[in-house]
């Protein structure tokens, strides 16, 4: 298994809390930290993103969700997309991703309810194929099906789950991801009159643009912690299908009204409340590294080195950086996680560091880009701490190469990843 694969399959596992995100940011939304950015393709992974042009206006959600209990209505999760070839989460992953508190309902919402209130939402247009999940299934309610206005056949779902409305994952659902990072046509968020958030997001199933099949969504978080995600694409299946019509078929507009329809109340109120997001003590300036923000983490960390930056962020345990030394930008990624390592790491080759420090050290093109180069710094503590470090030579992991080589040499990335911060040490 080469290596990318490799880590990312054990940073899937020791981060099975976390989107990227769906997707999610791009190699670390698969990891998606405590689950903070729900799905594979968070907002912020690979794959279809979250955002969308949205115009709003006082009609558009009169009467609606968003007149739901409690005067208003309630938050959004980037659900992870149910599979066309599957049904609804084929993947088995629950819409939002929560840990802990059980998310099962008591099955007032069957999935033929879920099918139903689909059809009854999109209104006009014929869907067949149609599948769905009931309130009282452990990966959430959802319908899936391919719908038909007479103009091509395009695969529809909706997710519904709650989350914490007034934590970090609420508020990364409906941000729009950075476009050194991702590739998107359009992403908008707007706060509507009860104090939601939505996201209309204009995007691509595939971030690389390996093939046409185009993906566009719309996710609602609400106040009272309600989560309604709308995804569409211009083809009748998500993947593996040849596309059937230049864009999806529902408008901005109608992505909209479909996520704050009121068909959804009922499924939505037989949810279990979301728990509390955590939150990280510690986090300050002098936290370890390793109760810190990665992107905060990534920034102290570079800040000796003196290269201007010209965007960062992330979650928990990704973040990134563009850096801009006047020669190219050049993107940084730092992903932190604890558990299973990869097997990478029991390779002959693999330094060992006298404190029992493992480092593995490649170098060679980047995965999602021609041109690309990538240079990585992965290192596994004794104690399971796993901290890797990326640099390309490019704004974004997509191309195109903007200098010949990364901004940070190997030396650099070493030092990053192998701060004694990370171990709880005065870094």
């Amino acid at each position: 298994m080469p290596f990318e694969d490799d880590l990312g399959a054990a940073l899937r596992r020791t981060g099975s809390a976390f989107t990227a995100d769906r997707h999610a940011l791009v190699d670390a939304g698969e990891e998606r930290g405590r689950r903070l950015v729900a799905r594979r393709r968070a907002a912020v992974v690979g794959g279809c993103g979250l955002a969308l042009a949205v115009i709003a206006t006082a009609g558009a959600y009169g009467g609606g969700l968003l007149d739901g209990p409690g005067g208003g209505a309630q938050g959004t999760d980037i659900a992870a997309q149910p599979a066309p070839d599957g049904g609804p989460g084929a993947d088995g992953e629950a819409p939002g991703g929560g840990a802990g508190r059980s998310r099962v309902g008591s099955g007032a919402v069957g999935a033929e309810q879920m099918v139903a209130h689909l059809k009854d939402a999109l209104g006009g247009g014929r869907l067949t194929a149609a599948t769905g999940r009931g309130t009282e299934s452990e990966t959430g309610p959802a319908a899936f099906g391919v719908y038909d206005d007479g103009r091509g056949k395009a695969a529809v779902d909706v997710a519904l789950s709650r989350v914490d409305p007034g934590g970090s994952r609420a508020a990364a659902l409906t941000r729009c991801g950075d476009k050194n990072l991702l590739r998107y046509d359009d992403c908008r968020t707007e706060q509507l009159p009860d104090g939601s958030k939505l996201m209309v997001f204009k995007g691509y199933e595939y971030a690389d643009r390996r093939v046409d099949t185009k993906c566009w969504q719309a996710v609602l978080v609400t106040p009272q912690g309600f989560s309604v995600t709308a995804s569409e694409w211009n083809a009748p299946a998500q993947k593996g299908a040849a596309v059937s019509r230049p864009e999806p078929p529902l408008s901005s507009e109608r992505l909209k009204a479909l996520v704050t329809s009121p068909v959804w109340l009922t499924a939505l109120n037989d949810l279990p409340a979301a728990e509390r997001d955590p939150v990280r003590q510690g986090a300050g300036p002098d936290a370890a590294l390793k109760d810190r923000n990665a992107g905060d983490a990534l920034e102290t960390l570079l800040a000796p080195f003196g290269i201007p930056v010209a965007s960062k962020g992330g979650q928990e345990s990704y973040g990134y950086a563009v850096l801009d030394d006047g020669k190219g930008l050049s993107l940084v990624q730092l992903n932190v996680s604890h558990g299973e390592a990869p097997s990478v790491f029991s390779s002959p080759d693999v330094a060992v560091r006298p404190d029992g420090t493992k480092v593995v050290v490649t170098q060679g093109a980047g995965e999602k880009g021609r041109g690309v180069t990538q240079w990585r710094v992965a290192t596994l503590r004794s104690n399971g701490l796993l901290v890797t470090v990326s640099a390309f030579n490019a704004a974004n992991q997509f191309g195109p190469a903007t200098r010949e080589a990364p901004a940070l040499t190997l030396q650099r990335l070493k030092e990053i990843a192998l701060a004694p911060g990370w171990n709880g040490d005065a870094g």
